[in-house]
């Protein structure tokens, strides 16, 4: 299951992507997408040290994407917010670090299967890009 942060990070990047302005302001993203303002701030800060997006400061400033929206996918921001994919530490790809109380690794079936669990969660992920959840084509079609 994905954190709350996390899914307003991605509610957050829709109305950056689809503002219609040059840039959004924190206070218009969290009436838009329904986000508590000063939690918002934090995820904002966190996309910001992550180099998705900036901001302008100053009347005419705001919020908006770094990179072009298409190469931005919702594994680079699950990753960025909420750390690794993978579902314990030695089926992480990223993050990797061995268990003790395993003696091996290599026929080990749990973590064998959530190595796999992990691998197709991250293709899956990696799969949608931040302009296919803004603008919903893909993602709809892959539902539908």
């Amino acid at each position: 299951m994905i954190s709350k942060k996390m899914k307003y990070a991605l509610k957050a990047l829709v109305e950056i992507v689809n503002t219609q302005e040059e840039y959004i302001t924190a206070i218009d993203i969290s009436k838009k997408a329904n986000i508590p303002y000063k939690f918002l701030e934090q995820i904002l800060t966190e996309l910001r040290r992550g180099h998705i997006i900036n901001s302008k400061k100053g009347n005419a400033g705001g919020h908006y994407l770094l990179k072009d929206p298409k190469s931005v996918n919702l594994a680079d921001i699950y990753r960025l917010i909420d750390g690794p994919i993978a579902l314990v530490p030695c089926a992480s790809l990223n993050f990797y670090e061995p268990c003790k109380d395993c003696p091996s690794e290599e026929t080990c079936m749990v973590r064998l299967a959530l190595v796999k669990v992990g691998a197709e969660t991250s293709k899956a992920l990696q799969s949608i890009s931040i302009e296919d959840l803004a603008k919903g084509g893909s993602v709809r079609d892959t539902l539908l």
